[in-house]
């Protein structure tokens, strides 16, 4: 297809201004036209996120001014950018807003293009870019981290206040830049006159109307809560300084534990860890457990480390090579072992050959050993890890086992091990407490961080700073807002997001700041429980897009379109479309870029070509593609959202009647089931077993409970292969359960497997009298010699390993008999 652009004469701000440093006699009317263009964006609620002179076009006669580009612009209020390899970042490394670079702690919102706007005019005034570094990491740390040099510093013709002026644009923090493009012009447009009439630029207070300014029908006024942390200092630092420690000790490895109620900020204060992880160029992985996904094995392990792999496989070949090599000498044969855990390291070190079958404890320890050996790849002097598991009172035991080895075995040091878990839903007996005590006792370096709630100051500067006012001006709205929410950060920042939304606040152009009726936000009945209160806000989303929101809350709190559409009985394209609003109001955040192509989705005039084209894939569609194709499919790239918060998906949770939850749960299983080839049943298995075991006590026929204890039986093998022995019993105790009366002479093949399989998982989990319980089951029921002997075989394992040794040999003996041999003892 073709793209048709006006021609107006014009060529980019970079060939004009031609490298040199341009005259204030030409940049202020440029400037001026770009900001008003600017203005015009953010009224229509538009972000640019890629300013910079080749966006810029000016006709070299007229000097109008325009801006093109607008391949990754967004019409979303904020977004979140996923960590990413810098090689792969959206936009232009040396124009980037930090916030960007996902390794700020803060979301994309119209300021980051001020910004950008920023390093524009420096470089159009002095010739060269603020942060010169070619190195795509260096880069990154500077506009994390690195003073922006001041431009009169660099070109003595500069006045100070406009250097000021860029040094403000270029503020790390959105709050320290210009807060509306208003403001920006009426400073330019002050040093413009000053200029003309005088020659000279006079200081003056830079943003005095940045907020004050009355244009009625202007959406410049928006209601922004502040990103930044409000009473958390204390706790930064205690991480850092452990991040400090870690990454300058060839035997530093530790353990932070952040621990709080749910909203209260946990994970806020652990992404402060990524400006020092940036200046050392380490890795950050993070995997968070689910509510409803608690008997996936590893499942936080798996998201973390598909995340760095994700990060490898943007570097560059030469660098992937060497990470390949790297990788395959820690693991040598035996690759496939962590291959069954993490699929996705084979896209890195490619197929491996299939490991020899381990019994008992060997299977296990080859997997530590080996697990090890890859931790250690990646924890190096030149390249630390911090690895955060968030929602750590969901984990399953497998994973808290493999969370104690790594600190208690692991013998190189530059790792930091960050868990975040809700303090007030465990309690002594707790799996993770118990392993966390475990650790303890190793001696392992483990240290905790308690948020409290908010502090009422902490709170009152928060909301003085939402409305732009003094604290004491904020003081009545503070006080409710504390009543309300009790000091709980998210609550409290949906709480005022929802004012405006409400009509319950408003812009006071007079006075320069947000003012509201207490009385009438008194008088508004609002629920104090976080949960409901966020199930009011979803209920004004239209009602197809809170039914696809219930759906996904089933599903985890991150979701993928494939498995949502599939759900949800539509299209991908359709599915996408129907979430817009959700995206809009912030209740779910892409994971990637490829939503905005829906935001306007008609099937009647998108093609795959478009799609294709607004993906950066250089490929054609063939003849039979269409959009009612999966996304992944077309594009060969998974396409995933997020819930913003847990409360908010469980708001979405609770709005299914409780008498449907289970019946719902079942259907998306069914769905999964019915839509997943027999190829890729086995890596998808954990998701299908989850839901359909949700509707267990829906199945009567016997047929069908027969077909899930099948399922369970895959789900026991495949969580026994991954060592996850916990997880493997409770799927095969449910695959029992499931039988029929007489299972062993109508379906025996099935019951002897679950049988087999559940013995041998009890007894990998040293649950011994079950283990024994069972093989004795089996040598009661079993019609064949062989499988009576593979039982006894087990018992001979379990009762040699617990040191009965004549016991081993009576059982040996009565095998031997049963295969009529004989020996002599």
């Amino acid at each position: 297809y073709a793209l048709v652009m006006e021609d107006f004469g014009g060529i980019s701000l970079g060939d004009y201004s031609n490298g040199q440093p341009m005259s204030l006699g030409t940049f202020f009317p440029i400037a001026l036209q770009i900001v008003t263009t600017l203005q015009g964006l953010y009224i229509q609620g538009v972000i640019h996120k890629d300013i910079k002179p080749a966006n810029i076009l000016i006709n070299p006669d007229t000097k109008q001014v325009k801006l093109i580009d607008f391949s990754i612009a967004s019409v979303l209020c904020r977004e979140t950018q996923v960590l990413q390899s810098p090689n792969v970042l959206e936009g232009t490394l040396a124009y980037l807003s930090p916030e960007q670079t996902g390794r700020m702690n803060r979301s994309i919102d119209y300021r980051s293009d001020f910004y950008s706007l920023g390093v524009t005019f420096f470089e159009l005034l002095t010739g060269q870019l603020p942060f010169p570094s070619t190195d795509p990491m260096e880069l990154v740390h500077c506009h994390i981290a690195k003073q922006t040099p001041a431009a009169d510093s660099l070109n003595g013709d500069i006045p100070a206040v406009l250097s000021r002026m860029i040094g403000k644009l270029m503020g790390k923090n959105a709050e320290d830049r210009y807060q509306n493009a208003l403001g920006l012009k009426h400073d330019l447009e002050i040093c413009f006159k000053q200029w003309q009439q005088t020659g000279r630029i006079e200081s003056f207070k830079l943003g005095s109307r940045d907020i004050c300014v009355r244009v009625a029908a202007s959406k410049e006024h928006r209601f922004v809560i502040p990103e930044k942390l409000y009473g958390r200092a204390s706790e930064v630092e205690t991480l850092l300084a452990a991040f400090e420690r870690v990454s300058n000790s060839a035997t530093g490895i530790e353990m932070i534990l952040v621990a709080g109620f749910s909203g209260i900020g946990k994970t806020s204060v652990v992404n402060e860890v990524h400006k020092p992880i940036v200046r050392q160029r380490g890795y950050f992985i993070k995997g968070k457990f689910d509510q409803f996904q608690r008997n996936i094995p590893f499942s936080a392990f798996v998201q973390a480390f598909r995340d760095l792999m994700g990060q490898l496989l943007s570097e560059t070949d030469a660098q992937l090579q060497q990470w390949k090599t790297i990788i395959l000498t820690a693991l040598a044969e035996n690759g496939q072992v962590i291959i069954e855990v993490i699929p996705e390291l084979e896209r890195i070190i490619g197929q491996q050959p299939p490991v020899p079958e381990l019994s008992g404890s060997a299977a296990q320890n080859r997997f530590n050993r080996l697990f090890q050996k890859f931790i250690e790849v990646f924890t190096t002097p030149e390249h630390p890890l911090v690895i955060f598991l968030d929602d750590l009172q969901w984990a399953d035991l497998a994973s808290l086992k493999l969370m104690q080895l790594l600190m208690s075995e692991t013998e190189t040091g530059y790792l930091l091990l960050i868990g975040a878990y809700r303090d007030n839903e465990v309690f002594p007996a707790h799996p993770l407490m118990v392993t966390l005590d475990q650790i303890t006792k190793t001696k392992a370096t483990v240290n905790t961080i308690t948020l409290a709630p908010l502090k009422p100051s902490d709170l009152n500067h928060l909301i003085a700073d939402t409305l732009h006012c003094a604290v004491e001006l904020a003081a009545p709205l503070t006080e409710l807002v504390d009543q309300k929410t009790q000091g709980n950060p998210f609550f409290a920042t949906q709480f005022l997001k929802s004012l405006p939304e409400d009509g319950l606040i408003s812009f006071n152009f007079e006075s320069g700041y947000w003012q509201c009726d207490i009385a009438q936000i008194k008088a508004v009945a609002l629920t104090d429980d976080v949960v409901e209160f966020m199930a009011l806000q979803l209920k004004k989303l239209p009602v197809v897009t809170q039914e696809i929101l219930q759906l996904a809350a089933c599903i985890g709190n991150q979701f993928d379109l494939a498995t949502l559409a599939i759900v949800h009985g539509k299209s991908e394209a359709e599915t996408a479309a129907n979430l817009w609003k959700a995206l809009q109001e912030g209740f779910i955040l892409p994971i990637t870029e490829i939503y905005k192509f829906f935001q306007d989705y008609n099937s009647n005039d998108l093609s795959v070509s478009e799609l294709k084209s607004f993906a950066s894939l250089d490929v054609k569609p063939t003849a039979t593609e269409t959009l009612e194709q999966p996304v992944s499919e077309l594009l060969g790239q998974e396409f995933s959202y997020r819930f913003l918060h847990d409360r908010v998906q469980q708001a979405a949770y609770f709005m299914i009647p409780e008498d449907q939850k289970q019946s719902t749960h079942f259907k998306i299983g069914q769905l999964l089931l019915e839509n997943t080839s027999n190829a890729a049943r086995e890596e998808k298995i954990f998701d299908i077993v989850s839901q359909l075991n949700y509707g267990v006590d829906l199945i009567s026929e016997q047929v069908e409970r027969d077909e899930l204890a099948q399922l369970n039986l895959m789900a026991g093998r495949k969580a026994k292969a991954s060592t996850a022995y916990a997880a493997a019993v409770e799927y095969l105790r449910l695959g029992m359960k499931l039988l029929a009366a007489d299972s062993w002479h109508s379906n025996y093949d099935l019951t002897l497997s679950l049988y087999q399989e559940a013995a041998q998982s009890e007894y990998l989990s040293t649950n011994f009298d079950r283990a024994i319980a069972l093989s004795d089951s089996i040598l009661d029921q079993a019609t064949k010699i062989l499988d009576c002997v593979k039982a006894d075989e087990l018992k001979i394992q379990i009762y040699i390993g617990q040191d009965y040794q004549s016991k081993g040999i009576e059982i040996g003996l009565e095998a031997l008999e049963k295969l009529k041999d004989r020996i002599s003892v």
